[in-house]
């Protein structure tokens, strides 16, 4: 078996790989090789930064098509990590409107301006440290993690699925339920930092490692 990191030139590549080399002896890889990645076994999709920045050396790197097609052949499991997860969807609302990947029905949105608690404390945007991640549905990647584990996420915009059996996980912040974890047959995709998220994140990982859809 081979994992193949795309490498676009955006997302935390390396500590992606370390996290996967952890927790199986298979091989991984980070390649922007378009016959490697085609070749793996599994892949992962990063994504860091500005969401105009990845949709724009997705396509600078002749990427964007092929992994349009690898979504839409669901011929092997990917896991979207962070904006990873955001562009699987039509439109970001960040950098005054980015189309992304439409593979699954939704937006990507920001949290806002100025948010507070009920209590009234001022809540930080981006969305910065541990939050507790509720099981929306079941899945394979949810093994051995219990409902309401704590994952580490870095994020000022969340996704807003369309459909209901897309969304695998939901976090509440400042009064909204953000889809974190979302997907669709062969394809699993969170907003929060496997790779930072210690044991619960690298159980997801190997989860990862080993579905078999």
């Amino acid at each position: 078996m081979t994992i193949a990191v795309i490498d676009y030139g955006m997302g935390n590549l390396h500590s992606v790989a370390k996290a996967l080399e952890h927790v199986t002896h298979e091989n991984v890889m980070v390649t922007r090789d378009p016959r490697s990645i085609r070749g793996a076994s599994r892949l992962v999709l990063p994504g860091q930064g500005a969401i105009r920045d990845c949709m724009g050396e997705l396509q600078r790197t002749e990427l964007e098509g092929l992994v349009k097609d690898l979504l839409e052949e669901q011929a092997k499991p990917l896991l979207g990590i962070c904006v990873g997860q955001q562009m699987l969807f039509d439109r970001s609302e960040e950098n005054g409107g980015v189309d992304c990947l439409s593979f699954l029905p939704g937006k990507v949105r920001r949290f806002g301006h100025k948010l507070t608690t009920p209590d009234g404390e001022r809540l930080k945007v981006p969305h910065m440290g541990w939050n507790r991640v509720t099981q929306h549905h079941q899945h394979p990647l949810w093994n051995g993690i219990e409902d309401g584990a704590r994952f580490y996420f870095v994020h000022s915009y969340y996704v807003e699925a369309e459909r209901d059996g897309d969304i695998f996980g939901t976090t509440e912040y400042a009064g909204i339920d953000a889809h974190v974890v979302t997907g669709r047959g062969t394809v699993f995709a969170v907003q929060f930092h496997p790779e930072k998220s210690a044991r619960d994140g690298l159980q997801l990982l190997e989860n990862f490692v080993n579905w078999a859809p």
